[in-house]
């Protein structure tokens, strides 16, 4: 059994049996803002989080991307994304589920750290505990898609496959 020291809340702590959070504690180089960098496209970002909301405007606002790629950090890139969602590329929703993925397995691939922290999760469930995000975590209410953590429980079992 993996022992966490800090839970957002009492239900997590009685699930870990179960359930891998990483919403920061000791899995928090799973998390999108942790200051792993990523390079993809030829820029060295300074956390994946910058370069998924740098590649919300790849082709539809070139000025977004270059301000999102000197962002001083992950909430500010963030910021900058969500005040300017009507700029986004028209596909971003189609795609962003596959860049996405490109982005963690780049992530893995220049962070051995992050392979060492996401194998660590053995084969328990992995879950962006976010208490806003529906979409890529599981949201105020524990019921949202956990796309980010389905994504990492994905390249967990690659790695595990071919190692």
């Amino acid at each position: 059994m993996i022992k966490l020291e800090q839970y957002r809340d009492i239900w997590l702590a009685e699930k870990i049996d179960e359930v891998i959070g990483f919403y920061p504690r000791e899995f928090y180089p799973l998390d999108n803002f942790s200051s792993f960098k990523v390079e993809w496209n030829g820029y060295l970002y300074s956390s994946l989080e910058e370069a998924y909301q740098a590649a919300s405007f790849i082709g539809s606002s070139e000025e977004l991307v270059e301000k999102i790629k000197h962002s001083r950090s992950a909430d500010e890139a963030q910021r900058i994304a969500y005040a300017n969602r009507d700029k986004q590329r028209k596909d971003w929703n189609e795609v962003k589920l596959s860049i996405m993925e490109e982005l963690l397995r780049l992530k893995i691939e220049q962070n051995p750290y992050v392979k060492k922290k996401l194998l660590q999760t053995k084969d328990y469930i992995i879950v962006e505990d976010s208490p806003k995000d529906s979409f890529w975590g599981w949201g105020p209410n524990r019921d949202g898609e956990n796309n980010l953590g389905k994504l990492w429980m994905k390249l967990r079992e690659e790695l595990i496959k071919n190692e």
